[in-house]
């Protein structure tokens, strides 16, 4: 096993938990936008679990060009690093997919695909959440950091791509947040940092 398959297999399973825990999520009744109707469809949700599956068994199994076209991402980037630079790379990504998944977990039903407000809002301030505002985003960061690791035109795009999208969407979740919860998100601001847990 390399690091390149420990990366690609924990972005498969990072893909496959959401498009599964989509199925569950509450209605948006104000916001979420395009992506929210189609993480609603009952029919690209199941089309979505299905290519996942086929593609991580293609991946794993390594026995034609699927495999090959996965490997091909991460072979002649912009940089090579050293093969223990490769897995430290890994070992990211791993522990960045896990506290994105956790933090999903500890969401359930209150999680959108885009800033929006659903039918009957919870705060939630347990779990991933104790120690970042937005656990999601900062395991997704920290994977896409341990992916630019690579070296690779496409970690460092994903990254770049996961920064700025995040950044944007950070704001507007907040002030619907605190719309919903003036008191209580006010205080959970002052206490719990926004993406860097003690940092920032």
């Amino acid at each position: 096993m390399s690091y390149e398959t420990v990366i690609l297999g924990s972005w498969t399973a990072f893909i496959l938990v959401w498009v599964v825990a989509s199925f569950g999520a509450k209605r948006d009744i104000r916001g979420g936008g395009v992506s929210s109707v189609l993480y609603r469809s009952f029919i690209l949700q199941v089309i979505g679990v299905v290519l996942v599956v086929f593609t991580a068994l293609r991946v794993v199994t390594g026995t034609d060009r699927y495999a090959m076209a996965g490997a091909t991402i991460f072979r002649n980037g912009i940089f090579m690093p050293p093969l223990a630079f490769g897995w430290i790379a890994a070992a990211l990504v791993v522990l960045g997919v896990l506290f994105a998944i956790w933090a999903r977990i500890n969401l359930g039903r209150n999680w959108s695909s885009a800033p929006a407000v659903k039918e009957n809002p919870k705060l939630v301030t347990s779990g991933s959440y104790r120690f970042v505002r937005h656990p999601i985003y900062t395991g997704v960061l920290l994977a896409a950091f341990g992916t630019a690791l690579t070296g690779t035109a496409f970690g460092i795009g994903l990254f770049l791509i996961a920064l700025v999208m995040f950044s944007l969407r950070i704001n507007k979740e907040e002030k619907i947040m605190l719309g919903l919860f003036p008191n209580e998100y006010t205080s959970y601001q002052a206490h719990t940092k926004r993406l860097i847990p003690f940092v920032w």
